[in-house]
């Protein structure tokens, strides 16, 4: 179900809103929509990447294969 909100811009954003949904062949509100649904989407694939990150962090399953260096070879040049 598709809702509708209202929005304040100044003068000036707005004409430009304008003519960037124009050049799109979009109305402003169509572009704004667009605009919001793909950083919606994009912040829900971030989250599902931050839990499974957090996740193989958890579990241990995140091997990188290496070695821990000593603190003469850390230093080493």
């Amino acid at each position: 179900m598709k809702r509708n909100i209202t929005v304040s811009l100044d003068a000036a954003t707005l004409q430009q809103a304008k003519q960037l949904a124009a050049q799109r062949n979009l109305s402003v509100s169509k572009l704004l929509a667009a605009d919001l649904a793909g950083q919606v989407d994009k912040e829900r694939h971030y989250e599902q990447a931050r839990r499974q990150a957090l996740a193989w962090l958890k579990i241990g399953e995140l091997d990188m294969g290496g070695q821990y260096l000593n603190r003469t070879e850390a230093h080493e040049r």
